[in-house]
């Protein structure tokens, strides 16, 4: 590198499950031009909950997004896991240095995390072999993205500078209050709490029954170290995750109960 070439500008991948019109993507993608070039690949519509679902059977369609007159990024009729096998195999000429996908409106913490949308495309993203990050603001109303969008930023240029392990993924859950209130930012593991659902069953004008799926997150942990449990005392809570999906504590104890010699013919 000679004395006048400046350092080339790291590339970036921005999506998210809540759909285009987000506003927490829109501060994320913000918040990265600050780093360097940024692509917007988010889904058409609102997708929350699909977790790593996949488009099959169907078509997937490519719109371009146009925010105030100017072009904003892509969308794709599909899921966030879609919009980053799109982005990887037909927008992007080659892979990005970091995807960034939020931010969420609601927490991905403890079981939660295994239905986010958001949280699935970091980790295809991952699978991909590209570093990837989630971030989600653990509220549903009157959201402030503004100190998530900040965090994000910081923890991002981190990546970016150290690099991450494969198959590994960082989902950070932030609480919604404002800069000054957050206690500080802890490495987390998956908490325990976990949604508690019914199915409540509604009639449509000619009689015929419907359910909408209701519920609420229960707090199962009472640990600093779990993820909904740090939120709830307003730290940010940055927890690895891995792809790999295997108990290896109970793998050991699988293995004494001679499966091969049971199931023999």
């Amino acid at each position: 590198m000679t004395a006048n070439t400046k350092p080339r500008k790291p590339h970036i991948l921005v999506c998210n499950d809540d759909g285009i019109e987000g506003p927490g993507l829109h501060a994320l993608a913000a918040s990265m031009k600050k780093l360097g070039m940024v692509t917007v690949v988010a889904p058409a519509e609102h997708q929350s909950g699909k977790s790593h679902a996949m488009t099959l059977g169907e078509p997937l369609r490519i719109r371009k997004y146009l925010k105030n007159n100017h072009f904003f990024g892509h969308t794709v009729s599909g899921t966030p896991v879609d919009c980053i096998k799109v982005a990887l195999s037909h927008i992007l000429d080659e892979k990005p240095d970091l995807i960034v996908s939020g931010i969420n409106y609601g927490s991905n913490t403890a079981m939660n995390s295994l239905y986010s949308g958001t949280v699935a495309a970091a980790r295809e993203g991952a699978i991909q072999k590209v570093p990837s990050l989630a971030f989600s603001l653990t509220t549903y109303e009157n959201a402030d993205f503004t100190y998530a969008a900040k965090f994000a930023r910081q923890l991002a240029r981190e990546v970016l500078r150290r690099g991450m392990p494969p198959d590994t993924i960082l989902s950070a859950n932030i609480p919604n209050v404002p800069e000054k209130e957050i206690r500080g930012i802890l490495c987390t593991r998956q908490g325990r709490s976990r949604w508690e659902e019914s199915a409540i069953e509604r009639h449509d004008m000619y009689g015929n029954p419907y359910y909408w799926l209701a519920g609420s997150l229960q707090l199962h942990d009472d640990d600093i170290a779990e993820d909904e449990y740090a939120v709830r005392q307003n730290y940010v809570a940055v927890t690895p995750i891995s792809c790999d999906m295997t108990d290896h504590r109970f793998r050991s104890e699988l293995e004494t109960w001679g499966l091969k010699s049971t199931f023999k013919k």
